[in-house]
């Protein structure tokens, strides 16, 4: 087990950005969780591309942030997630790697379909947040 804070890379939708905004505080505030958010991350010259894909190698655990926007929009977090994929593939199997995160009601695209995912809605964000720390503790653990 390590002592430094669990990596958690937040691939979104920019139509969502409030919202992920939002799961960003509250991973934050939690000791053990260091978030990776684009918008607090990347600064002025970088390469963002790069950066995304230099994060997501480093990460511990991907949540893909979904809604019924990001999962029909072409762009940016298609791309991401398709990185996210490729990087799952090469870790063992049953890693706790990536965790599709619904916003709201919303059906996961098929390349999401085999991991279980977490509700994260505007009346349960406590619970979902909650649901989110018990399988970010495993994945520590693991």
């Amino acid at each position: 087990m390590t002592s430094r804070p669990l990596r958690v890379f937040l691939c979104y939708s920019s139509v969502d950005k409030p919202v992920v905004r939002e799961l960003y505080q509250k991973l934050r505030a939690e000791p053990w969780i260091r978030p990776w958010l684009d918008e607090e991350e990347l600064f002025p010259g970088m390469d963002w591309n790069l950066e995304i894909e230099k994060a997501i190698e480093a990460t511990d655990v991907i949540l893909v942030c979904l809604s019924n926007n990001s999962i029909t929009k072409e762009g940016y977090v298609q791309r991401e997630i398709r990185i996210a994929l490729d990087y799952a593939d090469y870790k063992p199997e049953g890693t706790l790697f990536i965790i599709p995160v619904r916003l709201e009601e919303c059906t996961p695209p098929k390349r999401l379909a085999r991991w279980q995912y977490a509700d994260y809605f505007e009346s349960q964000r406590e619970r979902g947040l909650q649901r989110l720390s018990v399988d970010h503790e495993s994945a520590k653990q693991g």
